[in-house]
């Protein structure tokens, strides 16, 4: 059964999500665990015609690195992975790992330097997505250690992660393609209003959106998909707003995250546990302490927490705000080695207005607002 879905999955990936033709150079890329995974892929896209490279990582080879590598070293630039991306049309990848925990007694400072090590390559990547020479999706790979942070059994994980991606019907593909199409409405609504108004338990919040292009996540970047956002006005934010689930970043966790952000720069920030961490992640560089994302959840078929931001931040009834580096497709202009996204449940009195008009309430749109 698990070989017929990670075909199934495959297939999708490579003929829907990326899209992959004769001639693309693509780059596959999971750690070990997921091998399965990569061997399904890359299949599907040598049948399309793709020339193929792979570039396998290591749970216990990244910690050593990680623990025994000075600060200097860890900023080295990443020329592997640069060189890589440079030549790649395609770049599929899958999460999945042997120990989400591994980096928990990590120094904070070695983290941060092997974020900026991550630089030249993040920035590759940030223009390459920008300008639509490259096409990027990534997935997840379920393990012991991902179904156990999820609070599941492997089984029970499988089921929930391919069930979020709609890979238990018939046709898959349809029914993303009908998922874009409903979403694609609320694309063209708020594509022509200018600002945001963010009110829920602890937050209240006005995000400048004017002028930046919504983008419909329907399958073709993350997958399983369901989101719609944009890159706001880099100092066009004020307010305050708290996150109501834990922020995750390389496997530490941070609790109880708020942040009063003022034109668009976070003066200050708290947290119930990791603040440490939170705040030395705001001063990675300059555009750490800026964001790069306003988004709205739409996937009502994840309805829980699972401590991995590509099925929580897509939670139907939830939006999320992403500090540092921001999408050029979207006009975002801010830049940064960091992406991090936090996430702000609405589904209890959460309100969102654009332009002083309420459109979702309580988790849900409110459709009647495209129907005047």
């Amino acid at each position: 059964m698990r070989d017929t879905v990670l075909n199934k999955l495959a297939k999708l990936l490579v003929n829907y999500s990326v899209e992959v033709k004769p001639g693309d150079f693509v780059l596959v890329q999971a750690e070990e665990v997921a091998i399965p995974w990569m061997v399904e892929v890359v299949n599907e896209a040598i049948k399309a015609g793709a020339h193929v490279e792979t570039l396998v990582d290591s749970t216990e080879i990244n910690y050593a690195k990680l623990k025994n590598s000075s600060l200097e070293q860890l900023e080295e630039e990443k020329f592997i992975q640069k060189a890589v991306l440079e030549k790649a049309d395609v770049w599929l990848t899958a999460w999945g790992t042997l120990n989400t925990k591994v980096n928990s007694n990590i120094d904070v400072n070695k983290i941060k330097a092997s974020t900026k090590g991550s630089t030249a390559w993040r920035k590759i990547y940030s223009e390459k997505m920008g300008d639509g020479t490259l096409r990027w999706c990534g997935t997840q790979f379920p393990t012991y250690a991902d179904a156990q942070e999820a609070s599941m059994s492997l089984s029970e994980y499988e089921d929930f992660v391919y069930g979020a991606g709609l890979l238990d019907s018939e046709d898959p593909i349809k029914e993303w393609k009908r998922i874009s199409a409903e979403q694609e409405r609320w694309v063209r609504y708020l594509d022509t209003k200018k600002e945001l108004h963010i009110i829920s338990e602890e937050t209240d919040i006005r995000v400048n959106i004017g002028g930046r292009k919504w983008i419909n996540c329907d399958g073709k970047v993350n997958f399983p998909d369901g989101e719609i956002f944009t890159s706001p006005v880099e100092d066009g934010i004020n307010g305050t707003i708290t996150f109501s689930f834990p922020g995750i970043y390389m496997g530490k966790e941070i609790e109880g995250i708020k942040l009063k952000v003022e034109n668009g720069k976070v003066v200050e920030a708290t947290a119930k546990k990791g603040e440490e961490l939170l705040k030395t992640l705001l001063l990675t560089d300059d555009g750490s302490s800026h964001f790069g994302e306003v988004a709205i959840g739409t996937n009502y078929g994840i309805k829980k927490f699972t401590r991995n931001m590509l099925f929580d931040e897509k939670i139907g009834g939830t939006v999320h705000m992403a500090i540092g580096d921001s999408m050029p497709e979207a006009g975002g202009k801010n830049k940064s080695t960091i992406h991090w996204d936090m996430l702000c449940d609405m589904r209890n009195g959460g309100k969102i207005y654009a332009d002083e008009e309420l459109f979702y309430e309580n988790g849900k749109f409110i459709d009647k607002i495209l129907n005047k």
